[in-house]
């Protein structure tokens, strides 16, 4: 969750797209819109469901045009090869 967070702060998202669930991954990723500035990640929690699924709490901090916001969000990660791989959201609150 913090290298995606990261990228996501970075711009980088070929890493975002490489690191999605192809059976989730949307064909395309633009980071440009709406122009967001990340601040702060806090991984609130970590459940491993088995050895290849797992979710994570988190609540990542951002402004967007001089507006603060707060996306809480419990994500599904599968690990495939020795690689986790982001599926999808199961709660997601904007605020």
């Amino acid at each position: 969750m913090r290298s995606r967070y990261s990228a996501f702060v970075l711009g980088l998202g070929d890493y975002l797209m490489d690191t999605w669930d192809p059976s989730t991954r949307p064909p395309s990723l633009d980071l440009n819109e709406p122009r967001v500035r990340w601040t702060g990640l806090e991984v609130r929690g970590y459940d491993p469901i088995d050895e290849t699924r797992a979710t994570v709490e988190f609540v990542a901090y951002s402004q967007q045009r001089g507006r603060r916001m707060r996306l809480h969000e419990t994500s599904r990660f599968e690990r495939k090869d020795g690689k986790w791989f982001y599926l999808d959201a199961l709660n997601i609150k904007f605020n």
